[in-house]
């Protein structure tokens, strides 16, 4: 697929994914790179495992979400909520497609997948993430990389409330750890499903848009960021000629 890159002024609006918006806050000169001059950073592998754990949550929900039923991990928390049931479930669910927002300031179409939907007696939405890990410690929302899951979290909120849903500060992460406190591996893995309830605050995201719609229309290469590893490499390799 072509990438699409931003022309400055141009009448047709700008598609912005929510993992751009999250480059553009890891590191501006990496995200003007990748979407003004076509640059991409190299790509990594794929997390296979990670990715089948997520399948495999979905179908789990949807059977309850057919059902008009909580899930019994919602129930042992004391969620009091059911998966939502929306004729657009599997487009917002779709890399290329999910919950996108026209936004005018900025001629955005600003856009990202969900991986589930929870709607509580309020009927406000928690917009719910699915991750996968293996450690030996309690899975929490602690760590600088953890930061991106909030704030993925968040531009989830700010989009369905853009689209007139009325949608509840509290995300949920759907966590599964892989146990390696067994005898054998059996040629199966077993992991321990925690949820963490997650308070969002997505006020920032509108603020972060004109931020960045101003970083595409300037001619000047940002700065990089101080602790990008991808430009302190580029900039090694150079100056060795």
């Amino acid at each position: 697929m072509a990438k699409k890159l931003y022309f400055n002024n141009s009448p047709e609006p700008f598609e912005l994914s929510r993992t751009k918006i999250e480059l553009f806050i890891q590191c501006p000169r990496c995200f003007y790179l990748d979407r003004k001059l076509g640059i991409s950073r190299p790509s990594i592998p794929g997390f296979t495992l990670n990715s089948a754990v997520d399948t495999l949550l979905k179908r789990e929900f949807d059977i309850h979400r057919t059902n008009k039923e909580a899930h019994p991990l919602m129930a042992a928390y004391g969620i009091s909520a059911v998966p939502f049931e929306h004729e657009k479930m599997e487009e917002w669910r779709h890399n290329f497609t999910g919950v996108r927002f026209h936004y005018q300031p900025t001629n955005f179409i600003v856009f990202g997948a969900v991986d589930d939907i929870w709607i509580n007696d309020k009927k406000e939405l928690h917009v719910v993430d699915y991750k996968a890990t293996s450690q030996d410690e309690e899975v929490n929302l602690e760590g600088r990389y953890k930061e991106g899951y909030k704030r993925q979290a968040e531009i989830y909120q700010w989009l369905l409330r853009q689209n007139g849903f009325q949608v509840s500060d509290i995300a949920y992460f759907v966590y599964a750890n892989g146990r390696k406190d067994l005898e054998a591996f059996d040629g199966k893995l077993e992991f321990k499903v925690r949820i963490i309830p997650y308070l969002g605050n997505a006020s920032w995201v509108s603020k972060k848009l004109e931020e960045i719609h101003k970083c595409l229309q300037s001619d000047e290469i940002p700065f990089p960021a101080f602790d990008c590893e991808y430009c302190a490499y580029a900039r090694q390799a150079n100056d060795l000629g």
